[in-house]
């Protein structure tokens, strides 16, 4: 049985997770089996640059940190070599990260993750690691809203320019008339 000062340590690094998890907008778990030190300190390296926390749990530890924050049913993909990355800003800055690195390491697996508390499976997290990102996503949807503006002021230009054009005319007809 663990003293109770390893207990209190437990009991400390529990809390600290569930509230890492609640904080977190979104989060990827995954295997991570199979990855020298040099791969596993450039996915750190672009993690951390992406605001993104990552970290090497114990399955038990991190079922109960689950189960304080609400999601719970993230505990059926908690075996095996596992590792959580959490942000707190950016939706899909860590599925796109892992994935890709999935991608070059044959044993490097998205097991799971989770969008504001509710719990993805894998395909989910490959699919949103798919999705632009959020600056593209703004970009996106402001073109979106500025097309019609944009075609608006394109027909009154236009009209404008007719109106001209008529007015313009008619100065022409009466001048010769006069003439």
């Amino acid at each position: 049985m663990p003293s109770s000062k390893v207990l209190e340590q437990k009991k400390a690094i529990v809390a600290e997770i569930a509230e890492k998890l609640k904080s977190s907008c979104a989060g990827v778990v995954v295997s991570y089996q199979g990855i020298n030190v040099e791969d596993d300190a450039k996915l750190r390296k672009n993690l951390r640059e992406s605001k993104v926390d990552y970290l090497v749990i114990k399955n038990t530890l991190l079922k109960r940190a689950a189960e304080k924050a609400g999601m719970a049913d993230i505990s059926s993909v908690l075996h095996g070599s596992t590792a959580i990355a959490m942000s707190n800003e950016d939706y899909v800055s860590a599925s796109k990260i892992l994935c890709e690195f999935a991608k070059d390491h044959e044993f490097f697996k998205v097991k799971s993750g989770f969008i504001d508390g509710n719990i993805i499976d894998s395909n989910e997290v490959i699919r949103l690691s798919k999705l632009p990102s959020r600056e593209v996503l703004i970009a996106q949807a402001l073109g979106g809203l500025n097309a019609p503006i944009q075609g608006f002021a394109n027909v009154l230009n236009g009209t404008l320019k007719g109106l001209v054009v008529a007015l313009n005319a008619i100065a022409e007809k009466k001048n010769a008339e006069s003439n």
